[in-house]
């Protein structure tokens, strides 16, 4: 049996957002947010990118946390990288030097990327919270900005679909963080 304070920091992360809810979590724990699987999505990324080499010139790290991706991107030679996140933008400036967008899944959906051109789309521990409803509009929305997209995920959640934009290229699992990725099937090419 496991004491309060024995806990791992991904389980007592995962116990205070389940107890509190993302918007709450976020307004309490935003500013010093770390994902404890950190070292993980650096390998995944890593080999992702050794894997399908996607073009790193300019790179949206959507829904960014605390920078996680964008450092792990820079390191791998990453031209330029742009992070969203409305939840924990002081931890990623803090652990970047840049300022994150605060933009959420809806204001995507909504078309808040509209004009804008990405060569790869990150997302890392975040696409599988969007609400499934609003899933598919995210996507398509992605698709029309990036020709292509890799998702990492703790689950194995979410899936996209053709008729959502992306056509699925290849998947990995490292140290449980499931990698996807995928190329544009609207015609975007960057």
């Amino acid at each position: 049996m496991t004491q309060p304070g024995d806990e791992e920091p991904a389980d007592s992360i995962r116990g205070e957002y389940e107890k509190h809810g993302p918007a709450e979590f976020y307004r309490r724990f935003g500013p010093d947010y770390r994902n404890p699987h950190e070292d993980s999505v650096r390998r995944s990324i890593a080999l992702a990118l050794d894997r399908w080499r996607p073009d790193l010139s300019r790179v949206l790290d959507l829904a960014a946390g605390s920078g996680e991706a964008t450092l792990a991107l820079r390191d791998l030679g990453a031209g330029h990288v742009d992070g969203i996140d409305p939840y924990t933008a002081k931890a990623y400036e803090r652990r970047t030097n840049r300022a994150a967008e605060p933009l959420r899944f809806e204001d995507v959906a909504a078309g808040a990327l509209s004009g804008r051109t990405y060569t790869l789309v990150v997302c890392s521990f975040a696409l599988h919270l969007c609400e499934p409803s609003r899933l598919p509009a995210v996507a398509y929305q992605l698709s029309l900005v990036a020709p292509a997209l890799l998702i990492l995920t703790p689950h194995k959640r979410p899936h996209l679909r053709p008729e959502w934009g992306w056509e699925l290229i290849g998947e990995q699992v490292v140290e449980r963080v499931r990698s996807r990725f995928y190329r544009s099937a609207t015609g975007r090419s960057g």
